[in-house]
């Protein structure tokens, strides 16, 4: 039988990327340290100086944007500002407090029931992890050679051109990215400890980098295993783009970041002013109701409900453009989009900035630092958009884990169910530029015949089902849901 954890399908999850959140003034480490002024431009690649304890002093802010759970990407010690440079996974870097300020944002988040979920890079480290590092000072005669695939000596880590390439295995054929050799029983016998370590350390799971580059049933059944020894509540999930039953068979991960969601959700409340974008696995191009409609039902049968429900639905990441940009900077889109994230199965996941309208191209250029200062560059209508949405979801529980059908897919609009018991909840979206109008009955809606409550706008009215069909106009660029 599979099982993932209760808390994440009521979970609202913000994605922080650590370096460009929030600078504490905390980090004794940092005094005397040339850092980049906070807010450069991100494609310069330097550290601007965010760190842990600035999480910590932003949770004020984060809970009353409605925020129960943090995923951070990476925190242990390296030589990248992003941090998928591992050099050693026993420490979190010192730029960002080290131990003693993961451990002071654990005990702060979870006095506030907000757990916190790490980036967990176990595919390659980096030229600065020490078992690579004796291996290049130390040649054949390293007991860590079979840590890694090596092809011929000596190594050559900086390869400055063509005529002298790396000569071991590297992600994505990057020099600065060894991979580990997880066939190797010390490799995988290491990174069990790591990730049994953070477990009991008191983190509240793990989100895997690039899992599907380590194709090992066995190797990830043993991951869970360790894990949920440690927690049987931690949270497993995996960046895979694309589909991914083989991972989600309740033997491997709880779940994986729900790229399938993302891109039909911005390419139809986004039709009108998209961007022509493709990034890995998404295409963007606009989307009609009936076919968005049957493309997002399709996503939420796609896998067990029991993991729907888990599926960590985004918008966007530090990997790609931000949400904002990717819909031409068209808020009401956005809006649409966010509402509609807050009202489906899964777990949604806010990326820094976004509720404040930060937008940005692909990374690194979505990676800019959050203008805590700079109260002009808000958008507090959004702010208070996104604040307004998690709320609604945290009210009613149909909304985080009742079913879900399409019953209305035409033109621009489009009609779902959430049933839970016995809850209803009925959610009209209109895409589109004109007003809709849109008759609701029960029997062909397959709800009961009650009266409904609006839950969204929040304004008194109700739809009474028991009179038979209703008409209903759905004003241009907005959204109806009742309870």
């Amino acid at each position: 039988m599979i099982s993932t954890p209760d808390w994440v399908k009521h979970a609202v999850f913000y994605q922080i990327f650590p370096d460009r959140f929030a600078r504490s003034g905390r980090v004794p480490t940092k005094n005397g340290l040339t850092l980049k002024p906070w807010g450069a431009p991100p494609e310069e690649q330097g550290f601007q100086g965010g760190d842990l304890y600035g999480i910590v002093e932003r949770l004020d802010y984060l809970q009353q944007l409605g925020v129960t759970a943090l995923y951070l990407n990476p925190i242990f010690a390296s030589a990248a500002n992003h941090r998928y440079h591992t050099y050693d996974y026993e420490q979190v870097d010192p730029l960002l407090g080290g131990n003693e300020a993961l451990r002071a944002l654990l005990d702060a988040a979870h006095d506030r029931s907000i757990r916190v979920v790490l980036d967990g890079v176990f595919n390659h480290a980096s030229r600065g992890f020490w078992p690579f590092h004796h291996v290049l000072e130390n040649g054949g005669n390293s007991p860590y050679i079979e840590w890694f695939n090596i092809h011929d000596w000596p190594l050559n880590p900086y390869a400055p051109d063509a005529e002298t390439p790396h000569n071991y295995d590297a992600w994505a054929d990057l020099p600065a990215l060894p991979e580990l050799n997880t066939d190797n029983d010390e490799v995988r016998a290491y990174i069990m400890r790591i990730a049994r370590k953070w477990v009991e350390f008191g983190i509240d799971g793990w989100r895997l980098d690039v899992p599907n580059e380590i194709d090992d049933p066995d190797f990830w059944r043993e991951f869970r295993d360790v894990v949920k020894d440690a927690d049987p509540e931690a949270y497993i999930v995996g960046e895979i783009w694309h589909e991914a039953h083989d991972w989600l068979q309740g033997d491997q991960f709880d779940a994986v970041m729900n790229y399938p969601f993302l891109w039909p959700t911005l390419s139809f409340f986004g039709r009108d002013t998209l961007r022509e974008y493709h990034k890995t696995h998404l295409t963007f191009e606009p989307l009609d109701a009936p076919e968005f409609g049957d493309t997002i039902q399709d996503v939420f049968e796609m896998y067990d409900w029991e993991i729907t429900q888990a599926q960590l639905n985004l918008l966007d990441s530090h990997d790609m453009g931000r949400a904002l940009w990717i819909v031409g900077e068209d808020t009401d889109a956005l809006r649409l989009s966010v509402l509609f994230q807050m009202t489906v199965p899964g777990a949604p996941c806010v990326y820094y900035g976004d509720e404040i309208g930060m937008s940005a191209g692909d990374d690194p250029h979505c990676r800019e630092a959050f203008p805590w200062d700079e109260p002009n560059a808000w958008d507090d209508d959004l702010l208070d958009h996104y604040r307004q949405a998690t709320a609604l979801r945290h009210q009613h529980e149909v909304l985080r884990t009742g079913s879900f059908d399409v019953f209305y897919a035409e033109d621009a609009v489009v009609g779902f169910r959430r049933s839970l018991g016995r809850d209803t909840a009925i959610c009209l979206f209109n895409a589109g530029s004109s007003d809709a109008l849109v008759h609701l009955d029960a029997e062909e809606m397959d709800v009961p015949a009650l009266r409904y409550t609006s839950a969204w706008p929040d304004d008194g009215t109700s739809v009474d089902l028991n009179a038979g069909r209703v008409t209903t106009t759905l004003p241009p660029r907005s959204a109806r849901i009742w309870v």
